[in-house]
């Protein structure tokens, strides 16, 4: 990658990004100063963490006491006085809750209710993560201050216009989005209302992860041999250089990006297939090995709840991440040398779990990370020749290597960063803000809205739906139900590339033309062209409604006259929806003496 250029805002800003992860969280920053070249910098320094000489990331935990006030957080909340005190009053300890936020659409059959522990009675997720943010926030402010020369002045100077980059999994979608923005909000991160709203950034942790790899792995020498984005493919293609995975690997989820690349003269980014996230990340494999140890020491003197929960840490602390070989058996230290029961594995303490056994509980994460690589290998028209294994999870020595001798990643080099492993997001957060490298999204299914079309006696398919046709105000038979495609799964989308539908809306007044709602779905079928939602109705999901004041566009309408005599109003107008943004936009447009008029939407997500 080129080198950076100088900042050329008129300006000095400061951008915070916030990667809020399943079991870790961290925060990057950057000041942007007018003629300067911007440095991403980390907080690197938390309350309880100083003495190791600073970590960049913290535990995602939270102690609320009974009256749901937070009593801890972070690192904080694993010092052992902190552990006594919850105890002696009873607090709550709160871990894994982002995994409550996410979207439903996710496959998640090996996710059982009381595998994920559940949140105090009168807090949701969308409290916790505000509560999180919140202490991040404070965080942020205390490492900045502290570590900056004046840095007091400094952040006054920046209080009421920090920009924040939110990072969240690839399979979050709108209404996770919009429960991240009112978490922002309750944080006190910015203040309600559109300014404030203007300066949450949302990003998916695919695409910082891939910021992260071209600022900092690309950039070396190594890499520097262009990789193609242009048309044609075959021509213009350096052998070996063809397509890019990134492979964001956390506690969570497990997150997949495909993207041509063209390094030089300057970059150039291009998605080319539909983002996938599984749910698979660590915490799971976690999960997994507790199953494990309660299915057999079920008949143990140390099959009891506390010890397996005991054993259970241990092995997420430890086991799990020194595994390398499924031939070499494994040993959870948990007890003293007076610690034995030789007929289940344990002596001196120590429980001894065959190799293969542990490889076992990888397994599931291993095959759900190729067979999403594979469809999007598959949904690609290059052939991705690197692929780059990042995030916390991507530390563990036997994913990563069960992962290159998979018969999925056989035509791929699969490549793991030496360090930071998991800075990847946050790092990768700000390089989004200052870089905004990517310029092109695909749409990972296809987007429409119902409508009625015109019936037509000539065609099988109306017939067949005879039964269903309605009488519209303008006299004409209409058959519902009919899908009205507006992106197609695939498409590829650039940042202003308007997708659009034209629609009308008749009413018996022209006041029944002043709003318009239209309700967006999604098309998950493997039909190429969709015509009839009542064929596959678990096909379509509805993702969100569009809302539009019409008003004006509605005082300038004339009355029709329908055959029967009666009188109607009819307006034409556009569902004009960008999908090439990290978040969806929607505007509905109208024509009015010949000029195109547009009033932006507001859009409501349809809860899971």
């Amino acid at each position: 990658m080129g080198s950076r250029q100088p900042y050329r805002g008129l300006s000095r800003k400061l951008v915070i990004a916030f990667d809020v992860g399943t079991t870790y969280s961290g925060v990057s920053y950057c000041v942007l100063d007018p003629g300067e070249v911007p440095k991403t910098l980390r907080v690197a320094r938390y309350p309880a963490q100083e003495h190791l000489g600073g970590d960049n990331k913290i535990p995602s935990i939270i102690y609320y006491d009974q009256q749901r006030v937070v009593r801890a957080a972070g690192a904080e909340a694993l010092q052992e006085h902190v552990i006594e005190q919850a105890e002696d009053e009873n607090w709550v300890k709160v871990e894994w809750w982002k995994l409550h936020l996410r979207a439903k659409s996710l496959p998640s059959s090996h996710i059982k209710d009381d595998d994920i522990p559940p949140l105090p009675e009168g807090l949701d997720a969308v409290r916790v993560l505000s509560d999180f943010m919140k202490y991040l926030f404070r965080c942020t402010h205390s490492y900045i201050v502290e570590s900056h020369a004046s840095g007091s002045d400094m952040w006054k100077s920046f209080e009421g216009h920090i920009e924040f980059v939110l990072t969240h999994p690839n399979g979050w979608e709108g209404q996770q989005q919009q429960q991240i923005r009112r978490a922002a909000e309750l944080a006190g991160l910015v203040p309600e209302g559109l300014d404030g709203q203007s300066r949450l950034h949302l990003l998916t942790e695919g695409e910082a992860s891939l910021h992260f790899c071209v600022t900092t792995l690309f950039a070396s020498d190594a890499f520097s041999t262009p990789i193609v984005c242009t048309d044609d493919y075959e021509e213009d293609a350096t052998p070996g250089y063809k397509g890019v995975a990134i492979l964001d690997a956390g506690g969570g989820t497990v997150d997949m990006s495909v993207y041509s690349m063209s390094l030089s003269p300057s970059v150039s980014v291009e998605e080319i297939a539909p983002a996938e996230c599984r749910l698979q990340g660590s915490v799971f494999v976690t999960l997994r090995a507790q199953q494990l140890l309660k299915s057999k020491l079920a008949n143990s003197q140390f099959g009891t709840a506390e010890m397996i929960q005991q054993m259970t840490k241990i092995f997420d602390k430890t086991t799990k991440l020194g595994f390398r070989n499924a031939e070499d058996p494994q040993y959870i230290k948990f007890g003293t040398r007076r610690d034995s029961d030789p007929e289940f594995g344990i002596k001196s303490g120590q429980l001894k779990l065959a190799g293969e056994d542990i490889a076992k509980l990888f397994e599931p994460s291993i095959e759900a990370i190729a067979e999403a690589f594979e469809q999007q290998r598959r949904a690609s028209d290059i052939p991705i020749s690197h692929a780059f294994l990042v995030g916390g999870y991507a530390s563990s020595d036997f994913l990563f290597l069960s992962l290159q001798r998979h018969p999925a990643f056989s035509d791929t080099i699969l490549c793991r960063p030496g360090t930071q492993l998991n800075k990847a997001v946050a790092d990768g957060a700000v390089s989004f803000y200052i870089d905004h490298l990517v310029k092109t999204r695909v749409a990972k299914v296809t987007y429409g809205i119902p409508v009625a079309i015109r019936y037509d006696s000539s065609r099988l398919d109306h017939v067949a739906r005879k039964k269903t046709k309605i009488l519209s105000l303008s006299g004409h038979w209409m058959l519902p139900n009919s899908f009205g495609s507006i992106l197609k799964k695939g498409t590829r989308v650039s940042e202003e590339q308007e997708s659009r539908l034209r629609v009308c809306r008749l009413a018996e007044s022209a006041s029944g033309c002043s709003y318009i709602t239209s309700r967006i779905h999604a098309y998950g079928g493997n039909l190429s062209d969709a015509i009839w939602m009542d064929e596959e109705l678990d096909s379509f999901t509805p993702k969100c409604t569009v809302y539009a004041d019409t008003s004006k566009a509605a005082d300038a309408l004339s009355p029709q006259t329908a055959p029967s005599g009666d009188v109607f109003y009819r307006i034409e107008y556009d569902v004009v929806l960008l999908f090439g943004l990290t978040e969806l936009k929607a505007h509905i447009c109208w024509m009015e003496n010949g000029v195109e008029m547009r009033t932006p939407a507001s859009i409501a997500y349809v809860e899971d």
